[in-house]
């Protein structure tokens, strides 16, 4: 088996479940607008944003009361570019900022402050972009990385969009139903939804610099471009972050994939920021106290 991240490849090894069904249907949410006079207010929501249950039973798939949830997160979800820092000179002769990667992200405090994988950042310093839910882009700065569990932190100038909210616990039982929001280099914003397979993987993964010693495991069929992408549980609880797609040593994909636990998320932009009490508290926990349970 393979993890794929952003093009690269790493070998590893899990028992696999039999493959599941998928469905596919497009879900489109409804423009929410909200006018307060002396402020300049976003349109909360208006993309229409793809649903693809690839990993569950056909009878388990998304009911139409998920509209309400996905209605609910995806205003804290965006999607990135990054670029290298522009190169200082002379006016006029300064070179144009040289685009090397994309992905998503998700919103975390009310600050402009947006996580994403740190594989997608790349380097303390870059440029970014950011296209947020009222369709706007938006200048920011990669501002720090934590390689050793593949996580960005970055500044966006401007953005007023609505925060996720990271559930009280890191901890899911295994077939429990989460989804992801990301999108797939060349496609529309997707909604993947999917099973926890398990809360560990057993073993430590590295690759060119970044890597994890540990990860969720979801059964979810996530494509390159979703790395970096928020993962919520059925109450549209922030629960994870993807950053890996497994597949079979011929690139067959496995509907599995890693992402890194919301505690670790806690714990990371708590030591860069002022985080929220709810923050805290999360990034005090750990995921080896929910392993037996998984």
């Amino acid at each position: 088996m393979w993890l794929k991240k952003a093009g690269i490849s790493v070998e590893a090894r899990l028992l696999l479940s039999t493959p599941m069904h998928k469905l596919t249907m497009a879900l489109p949410l409804l423009a929410l607008l909200a006018a307060c006079s002396g402020s300049s207010q976003n349109a909360l929501e208006d993309r229409v944003i793809n649903v693809e249950s690839d990993a569950i039973p056909t009878s388990a798939s998304p009911t139409a009361d998920m509209s309400g949830v996905l209605k609910q997160t995806s205003p804290s979800y965006v999607t990135i570019t990054i670029a290298e820092a522009r190169r200082k000179g002379r006016p006029g002769e300064g070179d144009a900022a040289q685009a090397v990667t994309s992905g998503s992200g998700f919103i975390v405090d009310g600050s402009g402050h947006v996580m994403t994988a740190g594989h997608v950042a790349v380097k303390q310093g870059y440029s970014v972009t950011a296209r947020a839910s009222d369709g706007r882009l938006y200048a920011g700065k990669v501002i720090a990385i934590r390689p050793t569990n593949d996580m960005a932190l970055i500044a966006v100038r401007g953005l007023n969009g609505k925060p996720v909210e990271p559930a009280a616990s890191p901890c899911m039982p295994r077939g429990a139903q989460v989804f992801s929001l990301g999108k797939p280099h060349a496609q529309g914003d997707t909604a993947r939804f999917g099973q926890v397979e398990s809360m560990s993987f057993g073993r430590a993964v590295s690759y060119n610099g970044f890597g994890y010693p540990d990860a969720m495991v979801l059964r979810m069929n996530t494509k390159k471009g979703e790395s970096g992408g928020p993962v919520f549980n059925s109450s549209g609880q922030l629960t994870g972050m993807v950053v890996s797609t497994l597949s079979d040593g011929n690139g067959r994909p496995l509907n599995l994939a890693h992402a890194v636990p919301s505690s670790n998320l806690a714990d990371f932009l708590c030591s860069q920021v002022q985080c929220s009490a709810r923050w805290q508290s999360l990034a005090g926990q750990s995921t080896q106290t929910c392993r037996s349970s998984s």
